[in-house]
C-alpha cells in the first residue's frame, strides 16, 4: 500500500483527501475514483418505489400514484400490446442536473473512464438479482460510430462482467427526441439473434438512463416472445 498516493477525482480532477486512521492503513486499499463533494452530488434513489419502474414516490403527487404503481407503469400494464414485458427495472440514481452532465461528459463527449465510478454500484446489484445473461441495450451502428462505444457495454466491461448480445439495433432514431406517444407506437427497434440461448432464462437488462421505459419494454417484448421466462432492467438513473 502507497500511503503517499494521491487520486484525482475523475469527475472535478481535484487530488482526493483519503480517510486516515488505523482501519484504513490496514485495510484492504480500494482505488480512489470520486472525491466526497463530487459523489455527495449523486441522488440515490431510497424510499418507497413503484414496483415496476422504481420511480421513487417521495417526490411524486399522489394524484400519479396507484397504490404501488406510478402512473405511467399503470398505463403501461393496461395495454395488452405491453403488459407483463418488462417484470421490474431498478435504478441507482435521480436524473438530477449533476447526474445529466456526467452522462453528457461520459456519453457524447466520449469520456470512457466516467464507467469506473459506477462499477461497484452494478456488481452489487448484479450479485442481488442473479441473473442468467446480463444484456447491454445495443446501439444502431450510426451511433456507435458517432459515440466510439456502447455505454451500456462499458459500464458492465467495466464492472468486470461479461455482457451477453443477443439484441441487434434495427431502428436508429435517436429516442430522445419523441414524446411518449411516439416512443410506444414505433416499430420494434430491436432484433433477435437465434444463435444466443434465451428459453428459459433470466434476463437483465443494462442501459444509462430509464426515460419512459419504451426502449426497455420493447427489448424486453422480443426477448420473451423469444422464450426469456423473466426480463429486468438495471438502469443508472431515472
Amino acid at each position: 500500500m502507497n500511503l503517499f498516493s494521491q487520486a484525482q477525482c475523475l469527475i472535478c480532477h481535484e487530488i482526493i483527501q483519503p480517510k486516515m486512521g488505523w482501519k484504513a492503513i490496514f485495510s484492504e486499499e480500494k482505488g480512489l475514483n470520486l472525491c466526497p463533494t463530487c459523489e455527495g452530488k449523486f441522488d440515490l434513489i431510497e424510499g418507497e418505489q413503484c414496483r415496476v419502474c422504481s420511480r421513487p414516490f417521495q417526490s411524486l403527487d399522489e394524484r400519479f400514484r396507484h397504490g404501488d404503481l406510478c402512473h405511467d407503469c399503470k398505463r403501461w400494464e393496461e395495454d395488452d400490446d405491453w403488459k407483463g414485458y418488462l417484470d421490474s427495472n431498478h435504478s441507482i440514481y435521480r436524473y438530477n442536473d449533476f447526474f445529466k452532465e456526467v452522462m453528457a461528459t461520459f456519453k457524447y463527449r466520449g469520456d470512457y473512464v466516467l464507467a469506473i465510478i459506477f462499477a461497484e454500484k452494478i456488481k452489487d446489484l448484479i450479485s442481488q438479482l442473479q441473473p442468467d445473461l446480463i444484456v447491454p441495450i445495443p446501439l444502431s451502428s450510426e451511433r456507435l460510430y458517432e459515440r466510439g462505444f456502447n455505454q451500456a457495454e462499458a459500464l458492465l466491461v467495466e464492472s468486470g462482467l461479461t455482457p451477453k448480445k443477443p439484441l441487434t439495433r434495427i431502428h436508429s432514431e435517436k429516442q430522445s427526441k419523441k414524446s411518449r406517444s411516439e416512443r410506444i407506437h414505433i416499430p420494434q427497434v430491436f432484433e433477435v439473434d437465434r444463435h444466443i440461448e434465451i428459453p428459459g432464462k433470466n434476463i437483465l437488462l443494462i442501459d444509462d438512463i430509464y426515460t419512459t421505459g419504451s426502449t426497455l419494454r420493447h427489448a424486453a417484448k422480443l426477448l420473451k416472445e423469444s422464450g426469456a421466462k423473466r426480463v429486468q432492467s438495471l438502469t443508472l438513473a431515472r
